[in-house]
């Protein structure tokens, strides 16, 4: 088993030194999938919202969110964005929330895009629960990542789970 880089000797928390890691261009996508229901999609469609446009509350919400992303997650470190964008999908019963998060750093913005994607589903979800209290958000997952000494990563074509351990 690695280390655990994490925990120092004593098993305390601590924060990863990365000081001494090359910047690189690091990018992640990050998307999640919030089920609302064929009568909110059409609502949407329609421009019956309540609360108005639920996208682009969703989007500033969601791009606030990665650029606080070390304030929610404890051993995140924070990072000098270059660009976070967030981006929506309906289906027929269904909104897809797409992420992506982009700097110049010495670590990876992986939970910058996944924090942007589950903030704007949220987001989604309360500009909408006035339609509907049965929404439910699933499948939040890394889709892809760039940059740093790991290399590039995709994640498989299903989202069943991680892939087995190697």
């Amino acid at each position: 088993m690695a280390e655990l880089t994490h925990l120092d000797g004593e098993g305390r928390a601590r924060m990863v030194d990365v000081g001494e890691k090359p910047v690189t261009r690091r990018r992640a996508v990050a998307e999640g999938v919030l089920i609302v229901g064929a009568d909110v999609v059409a609502a949407i469609r329609e421009g019956r919202t309540p609360k108005g446009n639920v996208f682009e509350a969703a989007r500033l919400a969601g791009i606030l969110a990665a650029k606080r992303t070390a304030e929610l997650i404890p051993l995140c470190h924070p990072l000098p964005l270059d660009t976070v964008a967030v981006d929506f999908s309906t289906g027929d019963d269904r909104i897809t929330v797409r992420a992506e998060a982009v700097a110049n750093a010495r670590t990876g913005v992986e939970m910058e895009a996944l924090t942007a994607a589950t903030v704007a589903a949220l987001t989604l979800y309360d500009m909408l629960k006035a339609l509907s209290k049965g929404m439910v958000l699933t499948d939040v997952r890394l889709l892809s990542k760039s940059g740093g000494a790991s290399g590039d990563w995709r994640a498989p074509e299903s989202a069943s789970g991680p892939e087995p351990s190697r």
